[in-house]
């Protein structure tokens, strides 16, 4: 017990130094009182009515002071023993001109509870004002032990700037540092949206209206994207709960630290992924223990950053954990986590999950941003894409986006891994390159089309990151001809979108990976037509209640998409697909509702799915196109007649259920608890691939800030 006080202690005095490093330093101010932020005018005490400026608040300082000194009573033991020393105290005014003690840090507790008693005493005074109207404002003092005056303290300080009087003029830069009252910059600000998808959709109508000239494929959005047409401020203020005390509104509505300047904000947050759950096909309990760090900034208009630390275990149902095994890595470590990084094995049966994200932003002008990061990217509006998911890893980019007229082009270029024993050389994994140009076009006030291509090759022969593919106005297809075709695995694609109404919209998405125009023509279905398509519907506010998404999705993938002749120039990363998680050779039906009304909200996902996979035993050991790690070449059982579902056809059903509260809308942190069925049948059972029915209950804290797929 004496050692988690002492815990509690030390992370409160670094509350507490926080507050004092972002305090406010007053020009020529003797008094060991200072104000942890900023506000228009101080609050105001009987004796400083009708003073203004410098003048009020030195008044606000020296009557603080003076009530102290004579009310604040030293404990017996500590005169008789003459200390000396210090008391700091945070502490506020609210917005009814009350003073509240926040910490107050003392070596004996006697003092500490001393502190606690004077300020309690303290009259009410009329409360800062920001823009005219009331406000609490922080403030830290230092009482000395023995206690002194203001005046003492005013003497004592003339005195020692006569006998030290300084031969040059002091320094005032950190003295004239100006800090501003925090009004949510970063919703203005060319800073990533974290991409979440029940997030997304509570501002995906307003960015869908007939007319308007945005791109709402390419994701994550950047704030000041979204802003234009949907109030992200105001929502935000709209859900401020009305809380006394520092950490209430910590908790409920704003960021741990947050300081904005002239031209430049930060803001730094705990970030947590905390899950309690059972599942069917697991005995001990499934669980996450996220804990992490946000730090995210803005430096003028131009430059935007945020980076995000996670220290992660867990165990999962246990389809997920066999999912997660079957795709480890080289070298030892039991898993990769889908979506999240390599694991190493925590205690017997769980895993250890680090991961990193982070991204720069710089905006030079209108037309052109470029960002540099640790992450995922998305191409598409449905919940899922063909042909650029963020349901691998995340890895090393760097993206150009330009806008004008009707046009957003965006580059991405990509460092990649590959983790199979095969292409690892003494402990190290295969290096890969990805380059993806999408061009978006608003062709009319209704209708969209996209224009993709993406070639992948790898670091071969000591090729690096080809040149060739760098320009970003090339055709790749035309440079991986001329720099051999089994060097780089290009494919092409084509998204479209029709605003039907503001409330209903239609899209889609053609990929082809290779494709005969010839084969096509004859009908017979022949491998080398590796296409893969989408349609989708959403339909916002539905059936005329506000702030309710229907969607239903089909995607179709055919055999063998995705893969290549050489299996490290494959389209993928971490042994994951860099398009649809589930990979080639499938077939899926989606069905979507979104809903939230202030800080509650539902989601409900529906999957059916048939996939066609490898039986892998010594009877068949054909591949049949859903392994996108195999060489197509190799043990392929047919060159025409091709179908989705070829091989051990296997029937999917998954029911994802989830409801909550938010708590903070500054984390997204959520409370919420989730249901989630799975029915996986295969025609035929092997030692990998067997019938399971997983029913799966989740209950937690998340900040819900990147999308987690759990439907394999």
């Amino acid at each position: 017990m004496k050692t988690q006080t002492y815990v509690n202690k030390i992370f409160l005095s670094f509350i507490l130094t926080l507050s004092s490093l972002f305090a406010f330093s007053q020009e020529n101010n003797n008094s060991s009182i200072a104000p942890a932020f900023t506000s228009e005018q101080f609050p105001v005490f009987p004796n400083c009515e009708n003073l203004q400026s410098k003048k009020l608040e030195n008044c606000f300082y020296k009557e603080v002071q003076d009530f102290v000194f004579h009310n604040f009573e030293v404990p017996q033991h500590l005169k008789q023993s003459d200390y000396k020393g210090e008391v700091k105290v945070l502490f506020e005014v609210d917005e009814k001109g009350e003073f509240k003690v926040i910490y107050v840090n003392a070596a004996d507790e006697l003092l500490v509870q001393e502190s606690k008693r004077v300020f309690g005493k303290f009259p009410k005074v009329k409360p800062s004002t920001y823009n005219g109207q009331p406000t609490y404002s922080k403030y830290t003092i230092t009482i000395n032990i023995p206690l002194k005056s203001a005046d003492q303290i005013a003497e004592e300080a003339l005195a020692a700037a006569q006998i030290l009087k300084p031969l040059e003029k002091p320094m005032t830069e950190l003295d004239s540092i100006v800090y501003k009252k925090y009004n949510n910059p970063e919703f203005e600000s060319h800073l990533n949206i974290p991409f979440s998808h029940s997030y997304y959709a509570q501002f995906d109508g307003a960015m869908n209206q007939v007319g308007s000239n945005n791109h709402t494929a390419s994701k994550p959005y950047k704030y000041a994207e979204v802003s234009k047409y949907y109030n992200l401020k105001a929502v935000n203020e709209s859900l401020q709960k009305k809380t006394s005390g520092w950490l209430g509104r910590k908790f409920w509505n704003e960021n741990l630290v947050q300081i904005q300047g002239e031209d430049y904000w930060l803001a730094l947050n705990p970030i947590l992924d905390l899950q309690m759950g059972k599942a069917s096909d697991i005995d001990p309990s499934t669980y996450v223990n996220t804990r992490a760090l946000n730090f995210r900034g803005g430096l003028g208009k131009q430059i935007n950053f945020t980076t995000t630390i996670f220290e992660s275990q867990g165990r999962f149902a246990g389809y997920f954990n066999d999912y997660a095994e079957s795709i480890k890595p080289s070298g030892g470590n039991p898993a990769i986590v889908p979506g999240i990084g390599i694991a190493k094995r925590f205690k017997t049966d769980a895993y250890d999950f680090p991961l990193a994200e982070a991204n720069i932003t710089y905006a030079p002008s209108k037309f052109f941003d470029l960002q540099l990061g640790y992450g995922r990217n998305f191409i598409g509006d449905g919940y899922r894409s063909l042909i650029e998911s963020d349901g691998a890893n995340p890895y090393p980019y760097f993206k150009i986006n330009t806008n004008f007229w009707k046009i957003k082009y965006t580059n991405t270029y990509m460092w990649l891994k590959d983790v199979r024993p095969d292409v690892t050389v003494e402990r190290t994994y295969a290096t890969k390159f990805m380059a993806n140009h999408y061009l978006s076009w608003n062709v009319s006030n209704k209708l969209n089309l996209g224009f993709f291509e993406s070639v992948v090759w790898a670091d071969t022969n000591n090729r690096g990151f080809d040149v060739n593919f760098v320009n970003p106005i090339i055709f790749y297809r035309t440079v991986e001809f001329t720099s051999s075709s089994k060097s780089g695995n290009a494919l092409l694609a084509i998204t479209s979108k029709y605003k039907w109404n503001n409330q209903v919209n239609l899209y889609g998405q053609l990929l082809i990976d290779e494709f005969s125009f010839g084969d096509v023509k004859a009908g017979d279905n022949s491998w080398k037509n590796k296409i893969g398509y989408q349609i989708g519907a959403k339909y916002f506010n539905a059936f005329k209640v506000k702030d309710l998404l229907l969607q239903v999705e089909y995607n179709h993938v055919r055999p063998y998409v995705y893969s290549h002749s050489v299996p490290l120039t494959n389209y993928a990363h971490n042994n994951q697909s860099m398009g649809h998680q589930w990979g080639g050779n499938f077939e899926e039906l989606v069905a979507i509702g979104r809903y939230h009304t202030g800080r509650y909200y539902a989601d409900a996902k529906f999957t059916v799915g048939t996939r066609g996979l490898d039986f892998d035993t010594a009877e068949d050991s054909f591949n049949y196109g859903g392994n996108i790690y195999k060489d197509y070449d190799e043990k392929r059982p047919y060159d025409k007649g091709v179908k989705v579902g070829q091989g051990n056809k296997t029937s999917i059903f998954i029911a994802d259920i989830q409801a909550g509260y938010l708590i903070n809308p500054m984390t997204n942190l959520k409370f919420f608890g989730s249901f989630i069925y799975r029915n996986f049948d295969p025609t035929q059972e092997t030692a990998t691939t067997f019938k399971q029915s997983t029913t799966w209950f989740t209950i937690g804290l998340r900040s819900d800030i990147f999308n987690w797929y759990f439907d394999y």
